[in-house]
């Protein structure tokens, strides 16, 4: 069972990760041509979908890399680099293409239903998110250590709704300047997630660095 700290510090690094008021203006711009019904509507069910992904994520992440024959230590420098150059976007004030590429994006707005795709996946509960997840599973072991990861997935994903349900009032009072200034936050605090991740990777392939 890993210290309490321990999993204060999942929950800041998911939400840093998922980072739910850089999402705003992309959830607006997503739902610009809907009504108010229907943008209320992918409010309710995107944060479901995500914890859905990352709670499934959570269960199988692990088979998946025995399927695979690759190591934890492989998998935490593949996740520690793929969540540094997210976060070097975020820093910059932009949202990585590792969560949507320009096709992506042109095709989203086209889209009648984005509560899924694009936005659930791969926007909220991305490469970066899932490959997280993984890695914080792998951490302990045993259903307590398992329910309190998937409290932690609950309470990012109640964060996320509430910030989609608040989104007509949040917009008159945050500006796009505020939103980069909390998005450069987030991505420092993904950055040392990220150099944990790799820390712990590089000593587990090359002990001597231990």
């Amino acid at each position: 069972m890993l210290d309490y700290t321990e999993y204060t510090k999942m929950l800041i690094g998911m939400i840093a990760i998922i980072n739910p008021i850089g999402t705003i203006p992309i959830f607006m711009s997503l739902t610009s041509h809907m009504d108010h019904a229907e943008r209320d509507h992918v409010a309710k069910m995107a944060p479901p979908s995500v914890f859905i992904i990352l709670v499934v994520s959570m269960l199988i992440g692990e088979f998946i890399l025995d399927f695979f024959g690759i190591t934890i230590s492989s998998f935490r420098v593949a996740g520690g680099i793929l969540i540094m150059l997210m976060a070097m976007a975020m820093m910059n004030g932009k949202t990585s293409q590792i969560k949507q590429t320009k096709a992506e994006q042109k095709e989203s707005e086209k889209k009648e239903s984005i509560t899924v795709v694009p936005l659930a996946i791969p926007l909220l509960a991305g490469p970066g998110a899932i490959s997280t997840i993984i890695l914080y599973t792998h951490k302990g072991e045993g259903f307590l250590h398992f329910l309190l990861v998937g409290l932690i997935l609950l309470i990012v994903s109640a964060i996320l709704y509430l910030c989609f349900r608040s989104v007509r009032y949040i917009s008159k009072y945050l500006s796009q300047t505020g939103v980069n200034v909390f998005t450069r936050i987030m991505g420092l605090i993904l950055a040392a997630v990220a150099i944990e991740f790799l820390a712990n990777g590089l000593k587990g392939l090359f002990p001597v660095l231990a």
